[in-house]
């Protein structure tokens, strides 16, 4: 007699590894902040952000942002991630890397840039009391030295 193995779906999978991440599900709706090293606004824009964690096929977690600049420039993108071991990866046309939680309900993201050869990022994210509202946080370095902050400003809205 052989057994088989029920096989874990992905949520389940990424809910044993990253114990809070699915309270990050749904629709948010902010403010992104370009600050330089020294403090001063290089850029700001609106932006709407889907996280969904589908339980079956390769993907364990899609972030669908949409940015809109005052001007009316919009930009679109998802950016699929995987689940391998205990971390989060992508694996983009603009950047790689991969994301864990740190506990307390902190996620951290660490992410080199394709499209900014010598540049990467490091994320902090952190869920308000209620869950409905989120702060980010991304430290930007070139060739190893701080060039930039953004500042991320969510509120969920579905």
């Amino acid at each position: 007699m052989t057994s088989s193995a029920t096989p874990i779906g992905n949520r389940a999978a990424l809910s044993a590894v990253m114990p809070s991440i699915l309270l990050h599900e749904g629709v948010w709706e902010g403010t992104y902040r370009h600050l330089d090293a020294d403090g001063r606004p290089i850029d700001q824009h609106a932006t709407r952000v889907v996280c969904t964690f589908p339980d079956e096929g390769p993907h364990a977690y899609i972030q669908s942002n949409t940015f809109t600049w005052p001007d009316g420039r919009i930009y679109q993108v998802d950016l699929p991630g995987t689940l391998v071991g205990d971390r989060l990866h992508w694996d983009t046309e603009t950047f790689h890397g991969t994301a864990w939680e740190a506990g307390d309900g902190i996620v951290l993201l660490n992410l080199a840039r394709y499209d900014e050869p010598g540049a990467r990022f490091f994320e902090m994210i952190v869920l308000g009391d209620g869950g409905d509202h989120r702060a980010r946080t991304w430290q930007w370095f070139r060739d190893g030295r701080l060039y930039k902050r953004t500042l991320c400003d969510e509120r969920r809205v579905g």
